[in-house]
């Protein structure tokens, strides 16, 4: 696939016109015309523009590999990460559970263990795609942030009452 057949598909997925991109990109719409039909090729500012715009690095751009075989490879290694998130999850219940009724340190300690593991994984089951398109939207960014911090804080109470 061309950097202009790329790059008219990316526009029209995100259901800009050329003059609306244009506008983002500060250049003309000729300049988004001739990109597309391949017959010139953007300026390394404009390639940093459309990278940002569009949520793609720079080598997905220009690269031969299409930006959809590299999401399918991402989503592929997430939905990996997501299973192993929760066998993490599982395990901190099952664990929380037998350290309640047994008063086990050793299992509070391996407990927040498994807690720590899965708020990894957790955040490694996203896609970065999506999570770079997640910080545009500062309020759910934010708020699974503060999430995160109140499990990291819960995690840290539980091993202070070891």
């Amino acid at each position: 696939m061309t950097f202009g057949e790329k790059f008219k598909k990316m526009r029209s997925d995100n259901g800009l016109t050329q003059d609306e991109l244009a506008n983002k990109l500060y250049v003309t719409r000729t300049a988004i015309s001739k990109w597309e039909r391949d017959k010139g090729f953007p300026n390394i500012d404009s390639l940093k523009l459309i990278s940002k715009t569009f949520n793609v690095s720079l080598d997905e751009l220009i690269s031969d590999e299409t930006i959809e075989t590299n999401r399918l490879r991402e989503n592929k290694i997430a939905r990996k990460m997501y299973i192993v998130a929760m066998v993490f999850f599982g395990l901190t219940i099952i664990l929380a559970i037998l350290a309640t009724i047994f008063d086990l340190l050793f299992l509070n300690i391996i407990c927040s263990a498994s807690a720590l593991g899965y708020i990894v994984f957790a955040l490694l089951s996203k896609p970065r795609y999506k999570r770079l398109e997640s910080r545009k939207s500062i309020i759910p960014y934010v708020i699974s942030r503060i999430v995160i911090l109140v499990i990291i804080v819960i995690i840290g109470l539980v091993a202070w009452n070891i």
